[in-house]
């Protein structure tokens, strides 16, 4: 239905061959390097995305184990009596004392934590009784006894349980502005059962970046943690540590990976919620960095693609030309063929099949032109011989004859001579004048013969004898006009000569069931072997080439030649002093025949 309204039959050949060859091969490959490139891409990122999540989650456990060591760090507190012993103090004590308490105290954390080998340790606060005991790695702001900067005291209740401070939730800062939690937890004396004050361990995040190493080895991608809320925690990228992760309501809370299609640059997003802490782990990385290296191949396949598309195409267009433009200079030479010149010629020298065409149609040409040439000259044949029988039935001296002879039978008051020469020279100028025809029954052409030589017998005498002898049915079957009526006169003319009575006898036969022979027998002085030979060869060359004393056998012969063929015609025998037999060979042509030779029937 598509190819019948685009009328795709009707477009040039040269469009039809380009139509098919896009049909047959760019569009097919196209296609196939789309759904290629489309189903790697696709498994690359169904790989990656049951690949990247079990990272994360060992990624999680590393992180949850760095911080089940972090939260025993406290007890380290509980290691020294003497650090006890100080806690356990009222605060109210001499300032000497309390600087010495200060310094045990500090000097101890210093010892125990921040120079005892855990590199991630940025500081160490203790709050205890209105007391601040520190010990640091660099200097730091935001952390003392007036501002009350944290949102936990130091006689908090806890229940001994560890709590993780987030950067956004303190005002707490190093020098340098590290990214780091706060690890808090409340110190417990167990044998008096009261509180001794509440430790914060200031951690900072490269055990966290440690951890996630090997997710982002080629640093093309992005890693962050956020809390229950959105903040994040950790990033790869320091900027965002402490910034709302805008988008993270939209993200599915469950583990494994999902795919952005909103983004100008399509992501692969990795989700992995952390035991024990209300945090998410996230992984993000671009569909075209997952893609990069298969976008190489595709990029190298598109413009291999090109160039094969351009280099097939013109092949395609030098061979669709090659067939296509012998094609159009053939239909060229025919509209000029149809127009009638047939003097054109398509010079190909090709062996293939559009080779092959413009032979045969050179050929057909040629033929075609000798035809026209053949019919043309037979035409002009058949012109002139109809001439010629149109001449010979109205022969002057014939009717000039006849007409003396009326005149003496009317003289001599013959009245019936006169009467019955009248009726049959009426009745041959009848048969004469109809022309319309070119053939008739047989019996019309005997009895025009017979009225013929009917009144020749009146003008002659006794010295003309004749006699027909029909042995077919001559009604039944057709024949040229006047074929008879030359071989006649020349058999009166020639038998006079010799003879004093020239008898003719005219036989009418059938062989078979194909062939009519009409013979002409007479007593004449007969023919020479030499000129018989000449005779007959002259009707089996051009019966026109010449006008001479046996120009009317020849023009019977072309003219029945011409009608039913050359094994048709007049066949001349005769020896010389005993007479000649002319014997005329037409085909057994029946009235339903006719029409197929003719066109129609004479009824004279």
């Amino acid at each position: 239905m598509i190819f019948k309204r685009l009328k795709v039959r009707n477009y040039k050949l040269m469009t039809k061959l380009m139509i098919t060859y896009l049909l047959l091969t760019v569009i097919p490959i196209s296609l196939l390097g789309y759904i290629a490139y489309s189903q790697y891409t696709k498994s690359i990122e169904e790989q990656v995305g049951e690949y990247i999540p079990k990272l994360l989650e060992q990624a999680n456990e590393n992180i949850n184990n760095q911080l089940i060591e972090l939260k025993q760090l406290p007890d380290s507190i509980y290691n020294s009596s003497q650090v006890i012993e100080v806690l356990r103090k009222d605060s109210f004590q001499s300032k000497s004392i309390l600087l010495k308490d200060e310094f045990l105290v500090n000097s101890y954390l210093s010892r125990t934590y921040i120079n005892g080998g855990n590199t991630d340790l940025l500081g160490v606060f203790l709050l205890s009784k209105n007391r601040i005991f520190t010990s640091t790695k660099t200097t730091f702001t935001g952390f003392d006894l007036q501002t009350a900067p944290l949102p936990y005291g130091q006689d908090i209740d806890l229940q001994g349980k560890e709590e993780i401070i987030l950067p956004y939730q303190t005002n707490l800062s190093f020098k340098g502005n590290p990214p780091f939690i706060l690890l808090m937890k409340q110190l417990r004396d167990y044998e008096n059962q009261e509180n001794l004050g509440t430790i914060f361990i200031a951690v900072e995040l490269t055990f966290i970046e440690k951890a996630l190493k090997s997710l982002d080895q080629d640093h093309k991608s992005n890693i962050w943690i956020t809390d229950l809320s959105g903040q994040i925690i950790f990033h790869t990228d320091p900027h965002f540590i402490g910034e709302l992760d805008e988008e993270f309501v939209d993200y599915p809370k469950i583990n494994g990976s999902f795919r952005t299609t909103e983004h100008e640059d399509n992501q692969l997003i990795s989700v992995d919620k952390f035991q024990g802490n209300d945090w998410y782990l996230f992984h993000t990385i671009a569909i075209s960095d997952l893609t990069k290296e298969t976008d190489v191949v595709r990029n190298g396949t598109i413009i291999v693609f090109i160039a094969f598309v351009i280099l097939s195409t013109i092949i395609s267009i030098i061979l669709a030309w090659n067939v296509s433009n012998p094609l159009n200079k053939l239909t060229k030479l025919m509209k000029q063929v149809e127009k009638g010149n047939f003097n054109v010629d398509l010079p190909i020298d090709t062996q293939d099949e559009v080779g092959i065409l413009a032979n045969s149609f050179n050929s057909m040409i040629q033929e075609i032109n000798q035809l026209i040439k053949k019919n043309y000259q037979i035409e002009l044949r058949q012109k002139d011989a109809e001439l010629y029988a149109l001449q010979s039935q109205i022969n002057p001296h014939f009717m000039y004859n006849t007409l003396e002879t009326i005149g003496y039978a009317v003289e001599e008051e013959e009245t019936e001579a006169v009467v019955k020469m009248v009726s049959l020279l009426g009745r041959m100028l009848r048969y004469s004048l109809n022309n319309k025809e070119k053939l008739v029954p047989i019996s019309l052409e005997v009895r025009h013969m017979n009225d013929y030589l009917t009144i020749q017998k009146f003008r002659f005498e006794d010295r003309i004898d004749f006699t027909i002898n029909e042995e077919v049915d001559t009604n039944r079957f057709f024949t040229p006009k006047f074929i008879l009526q030359p071989i006649i006169e020349n058999a009166i003319k020639y038998g006079l000569e010799q003879h004093h009575t020239s008898v003719i006898e005219i036989v009418i036969t059938k062989t078979g069931e194909d062939e009519i022979l009409l013979k002409v027998k007479d007593n004449g002085p007969g023919i020479e072997e030499k000129i018989l030979a000449k005779l007959n060869e002259s009707l089996r060359s051009n019966p026109m080439a010449r006008r001479d004393s046996k120009f009317g056998l020849i023009n019977v012969h072309a003219r029945i030649a011409m009608i039913f063929g050359e094994t048709y015609g007049l066949q001349v025998k005769s020896e010389f002093n005993k007479g000649t037999e002319v014997i005329v060979k037409i085909p057994a042509i029946t009235r339903e025949e006719v029409s197929d030779v003719s066109g129609g029937v004479d009824h004279a």
